[in-house]
Parts: structure tokens; C-alpha cells; sequence
């Protein structure tokens, strides 16, 4: 399946469950079929970020190559990075089915999936043969808890001490909402004491350590949040996760189904809360922008926004992996619009 195959395929891909769909896809991935096209990345595009050179701020966020299957092949997409997991100590079976709703009308997604997951010594072996195969590209690893786990802390430390070595940088993800307990991470005591226990378990040296944190806070948990990144040893932030508010317009006969939503109805409130986090946050750690990102003009409002990196997923579901080199191509002539000779120059710009 090459890329402007996608359009013939959609169909029936959306005719499947989405879940069995997005299982088709990932063995497409895996065995070849879709077929990438030379990626054609923009020196203006690059960005240097925690001693790491990013030929592209573009990625793709964790969720959709939970178990370190297709990152090479997801690379080859033109992804500047890619980002696996989240992943738990445990195998995981998630939460029962039906747990994944498309809301098509909306280009939104719904998920409950509940870290759904082979567990990190699976992902380990795989990502150790994939680093050991020669092959490059920079990876980030989203780490999880097990849903029955008593102490968070712990979950997190053994994910880090186990695939920290493995990271081009770590991700703790204490935001989504099908988890319980999860997102009460989040408040200031909690989250300090998960950072220290984190950072203990890190090999040396030690992966950038990022932050995924939910949209949906109190603007006391924002004013919390950056004053422990400012303070503990975080070298980013994910602004943010999937929302468990129904933003109101949605068409959809899902709409009201439990779970995270994520798609293009965030694309706004994500990118309101990215610049207040860069305004918080002084402009001083690196954030990555992802919710509703569609078309190279959003990922470009993130940028402005404050986001060094950005990363998009729901909008391939309906766009296709075509999506990717059209915002690479689409970002370069962003920067030459607005007279800036480096992608870096228009990080923030709309906070000056």
C-alpha cells in the first residue's frame, strides 16, 4: 500500500472495527506494504534538543505503536522521531472491548483502551534488536503503570531502570483518563515524589526525562506543574494528553462514549494551554505539542506557540500516511513565509 493507495484503502479499513483496523495497519507497516517515499526533510526544519539533532520537529505520539513493532517503518514515513508505548512492568490486557470509537463526522477519535500493552521486557528485547540492526532514527518511550499496581512509583522507577538505556529521551505519563488513579499524579506532592523516584532509577547517562500531562486541568495544577518542572530534573513537557471534556459541536453517535478524546476538536484548547505552559514555564523547557494537529498550518501554530517538537496520530487515521511529508513540505514554507531562516527562530513567537 503506498502512499496515494491510502485513499482507496480507507474505506475499507473504516468499514473494519477500529481496533482490528488499526491492528491491519500496523502488520501493513511491519511487512512492508506500506511502501514510503524518499523523505524529503528541509535543513530549516532541523532542531538541536538535548544534545539530539531532529531532522524534523514532527513525530508521532504514543498510542499508536504501543508495543515497539514499526518504528523503523514508521520513521521511514518522514517522522523526525518516533514515540512508543506506553508501556507497563506487566503485560497489560486493557480495558474490555469496544474501547476504541471513531467519530468520523468530528475526525476525532475516543479511546478507553487502558494500557493495553505487551509490557516493557517485550518492547526491550525488540528495541534492543532494532538499535543492535544498525538502525537510526531517534525514539522516545512513553512509560505506564499497571492498573492493579500499589505504588505508582514503582512502576515508573522499573520502566526507567529497564528502557531508560534504550531512549533517545523518557517519557512518564501520568495523564490518561482510563487508568484509575492516574491522572491524581499530577498534583504537586504527588508529582515531586514520582519525579525523585523516577530519576533514581535512570541509568547513566540518563535520557532527557519528559513530562506527559492531561489537558484537562485546574489552572492551580498549570501554575503546579511548571513550578516542579522549573524545580525538578525534567527536561520537557507533553502538552498534553486525550480530553474527558465533549467539547460541544460533535456530530458523532460516539460522542458520549467514556473515554479520552483526541482528534481536531482539541486542536485550540491544546494550543491555548501550550502557550500558557510556555508563558509558566518562562520559555525555559522544551515543550512537545500534540492534540488535533491536521495540516502543516496547526503544527505551525504549535510552534508559535511554544512547542519545540510536535507529534500528531488521530489525523492519520483519516488523513493517511501522506499527512506526514505534506506538513514537512508545508512547515518549510511557513518558515519562508515569515522571513525565518531556522525552525528554532519561531519557537514561542506568538508569546513575544
Amino acid at each position: 500500500m503506498a502512499f496515494d493507495t491510502f485513499a482507496l484503502a480507507r474505506p475499507l479499513l473504516h468499514a473494519l472495527d477500529p481496533e482490528r483496523a488499526h491492528r491491519l495497519t500496523l502488520r501493513a507497516l511491519g511487512s512492508g506494504l506500506v511502501r514510503s517515499v524518499p523523505p524529503v526533510v528541509d535543513p530549516r526544519l532541523g532542531i538541536d534538543l538535548w544534545g539530539r539533532h531532529f531532522d524534523s520537529p514532527l513525530g508521532l505520539a504514543a498510542g499508536f505503536d504501543k508495543d515497539a513493532e514499526v518504528m523503523g517503518p514508521a520513521l521511514s514515513l518522514g517522522f523526525g522521531f518516533v514515540e512508543v508505548g506506553s508501556l507497563t512492568p506487566r503485560p497489560q490486557a486493557g480495558n474490555p472491548r469496544p474501547r476504541l470509537f471513531r467519530l468520523s463526522e468530528d475526525r476525532a477519535v475516543i479511546n478507553r483502551m487502558g494500557f493495553n500493552n505487551a509490557g516493557i521486557e517485550a518492547a526491550a528485547t525488540r528495541i534492543r534488536h532494532w538499535r543492535e540492526s544498525g538502525a537510526r532514527g531517534l525514539l522516545g518511550i512513553n512509560l505506564g503503570k499497571n492498573k492493579d499496581s500499589a505504588e505508582a512509583a514503582t512502576d515508573y522507577a522499573q520502566g526507567a531502570a529497564q528502557l531508560g538505556p534504550l531512549a533517545d529521551y523518557l517519557v512518564v505519563n501520568v495523564s490518561s483518563p482510563n487508568t484509575p488513579g492516574l491522572r491524581a499524579l499530577q498534583g504537586r506532592g504527588e508529582l515531586e515524589k514520582l519525579i525523585a523516584a523516577v530519576q533514581e532509577s535512570l541509568p547513566t547517562p540518563a535520557p532527557p526525562l519528559v513530562l506527559k500531562i492531561a489537558p484537562d486541568l485546574t489552572p492551580e495544577d498549570r501554575a503546579d506543574i511548571a513550578a516542579v518542572a522549573l524545580q525538578a530534573p525534567l527536561q520537557g513537557l507533553i502538552i498534553g494528553n486525550t480530553t474527558i471534556t465533549r467539547p460541544d459541536g460533535l456530530k458523532s453517535r460516539h460522542r458520549d462514549e467514556a473515554g479520552g478524546l483526541s482528534g481536531r476538536p482539541l486542536m485550540a484548547p491544546s494550543t491555548e494551554l501550550l502557550g500558557e505552559f510556555y508563558r509558566l514555564s518562562e520559555g525555559r523547557i522544551p515543550l512537545i505539542g500534540t492534540g488535533g494537529i491536521t495540516s502543516a498550518e496547526d503544527a505551525y501554530r504549535k510552534i508559535r506557540a511554544g512547542a519545540s517538537l510536535i507529534q500528531l496520530y488521530t489525523a492519520l487515521v483519516f488523513q493517511g500516511p501522506a499527512l506526514v511529508q505534506s506538513i514537512n513540505q508545508g512547515l518549510a514554507a511557513c518558515l519562508e513565509r515569515d522571513g525565518y531562516s531556522q525552525l528554532a527562530q519561531a519557537v514561542g513567537a506568538d508569546s513575544d
